[in-house]
């Protein structure tokens, strides 16, 4: 069993070691988040689909466009849309990253919300280009702190071209 686990760490750390966040690339990624693992005061269950494209600006630094959609599962919290930027910022190259970001929701025709957010996420690369990329994330409410502010888990893949 400690072999098969030192295999599994020194083949992780090889694959990671190959990542390559350099000036001039290009990145494409979409992301799970909810399945009843984020939480706000407002909502209990929710479900949400992100898509993200960015570019890496300088060595380790990315700037992103995000748009997004997300489904609640109670009747009072309504689905919204969003459109959003942000930056990364990878750590030593090893695929921890930091995100800071800000978002445009709109719900309904009088639901309005600027929610900026920061995320800690990883990027395990599968082969040169594609990652898995899981992430803890808060997104803070500007209309409603304590309803619509939120803590979560979200799952993606990305492509670094």
């Amino acid at each position: 069993m400690k072999k098969f686990v030192f295999l599994f760490i020194a083949l992780f750390m090889a694959v990671s070691s190959q990542a390559q966040f350099e000036q001039g690339k290009y990145y494409i990624g979409a992301s799970l988040s909810g399945l009843n693992l984020s939480y706000s005061g407002a909502e209990d269950l929710s479900f949400g689909l992100d898509a993200k494209g960015g570019y890496l600006v300088a060595d380790n630094w990315m700037l992103l466009a995000q748009v997004g959609f997300t489904h609640s599962g109670i009747d009072d919290v309504p689905d919204y849309a969003s459109v959003g930027v942000g930056a990364r910022y990878y750590v030593i190259q090893n695929g921890l990253y930091l995100g800071l970001n800000a978002k445009l929701l709109h719900a309904n025709h009088n639901h309005n919300d600027l929610m900026p957010g920061m995320e800690i996420g990883y990027a395990f690369f599968l082969n040169q280009t594609v990652t898995i990329e899981p992430a803890v994330y808060y997104d803070q409410s500007f209309r409603n702190h304590s309803d619509y502010s939120k803590f979560g888990l979200r799952i993606g893949v990305g492509v670094y071209l």
